[in-house]
């Protein structure tokens, strides 16, 4: 586990890279297993590729935020996941309902928070069970 400097996650990708690649992989890995792999993948490389993980504070309530969140962005625990604008309208080459989509994207920022949580020891890691892998939870859909 990496100890975790606040003030070094503004230069996130300096200081952490390793660990925000274990965290989106891990995120991905617990999305496949729970949602349709090839809508996983499309918002993987169609929106998340083009995400932006911010240090909100603590996951206890305790997060700082300026309140200039974008309206598609998750913010669901220590970490807000900044999306890129329109996100649905990225999405290509899946057939999917825009409520649909923004339910799966939701359950994807807040597994990402999770995995980021868990991956600098924050907090308990988010929804994940005794095995160390994401909880059952909603069924594949």
């Amino acid at each position: 586990m990496t100890d975790f400097d606040p003030e070094k996650f503004e230069d996130k990708y300096e200081h952490y890279f390793p660990e925000l690649q274990t965290a989106y992989r891990n995120a991905f890995e617990r999305m496949s297993e729970r949602y349709d792999s090839e809508l996983v993948h499309a918002i993987d490389q169609q929106v998340l590729n083009e995400s932006e993980p911010f240090y909100e504070g603590s996951a206890d309530g305790g997060a700082e935020t300026d309140g200039t969140s974008p309206p598609d962005s998750g913010t669901t625990g220590a970490f807000r996941i900044e999306l890129p604008p329109n996100p649905a309208e990225r999405v290509t080459g899946v057939v999917v309902d825009d409520e649909k989509l923004r339910g799966v994207l939701d359950a994807y920022a807040e597994t990402l928070d999770a995995e980021l949580c868990a991956v600098f020891g924050l907090g308990e890691g988010g929804g994940r069970d005794g095995d160390g892998r994401g909880g059952g939870g909603e069924p594949k859909v």
